[in-house]
């Protein structure tokens, strides 16, 4: 039976107030984010007795849960990644000078992604899109939907209500401000220096 676990967080609770509050990450993590875990287990579960029984009814309903869950989990994990108290400052290095490169300017890149999060019905996200071998904003709604193949998130941005709307109400720009004051590059730069290097 399949065991995905929910990883604790980085940081504590309270450790990026006040850009979002504990409460706000209290519920988002151990609640929310926990309810993506428990689906993709189960939907595997379904799919592994489906295959044991010869009986695939459901299975189609399974694997789209498995979708949703499992890009649920994958996303959320990286947006827990990619801020702690210390974040703030702007990309250095490989990434900076990707990012430069291909979208022109750090400040064309974050205005661009900024447009992504304030239209997607889920997450914004930057991507190495391996067959194309640059970076790109993507706007992806729910989890999973408008996702890239061969784009490997690089920076993970929830913009769902759940995770502003108690700290910000509908002010969503207020928000990616806020992300903007907790961000650690430090992962992201990992994330694409691997992806370059297994990619180019």
């Amino acid at each position: 039976m399949s065991n995905y676990e929910l990883d604790p967080l980085p940081y504590d609770a309270d450790a990026l107030e006040p850009h979002v509050s504990e409460q706000v990450l209290t519920w988002h993590h151990d609640t929310h984010h926990q309810g993506y875990v428990d689906g993709w287990n189960a939907a595997e579960d379904t799919l592994e007795d489906n295959r044991e029984d010869g009986d695939t009814d459901g299975s189609a309903g399974a694997i789209r849960s498995v979708t949703h869950n499992s890009s649920g989990h994958i996303l959320h994990s990286l947006f827990w990644q990619n801020m702690s108290p210390e974040g703030g400052a702007e990309p250095e290095g490989d990434l900076r000078e990707r990012i430069e490169d291909d979208f022109g300017s750090y400040e064309a890149w974050k205005a661009e992604f900024e447009a992504a999060a304030s239209d997607a019905s889920g997450w914004a996200l930057l991507v190495y899109d391996s067959f194309s071998e640059r970076l790109r904003n993507v706007v992806v709604d729910k989890h999973d939907q408008g996702a890239i193949w061969g784009g490997h998130p690089v920076l993970a941005l929830d913009v769902w209500e759940h995770s502003y709307y108690y700290d910000y109400g509908p002010a969503r720009g207020d928000f990616v401000d806020a992300f903007f004051e907790v961000v650690d590059w430090d992962e992201p730069s990992e994330r694409y220096a691997e992806a370059v290097e297994r990619f180019e």
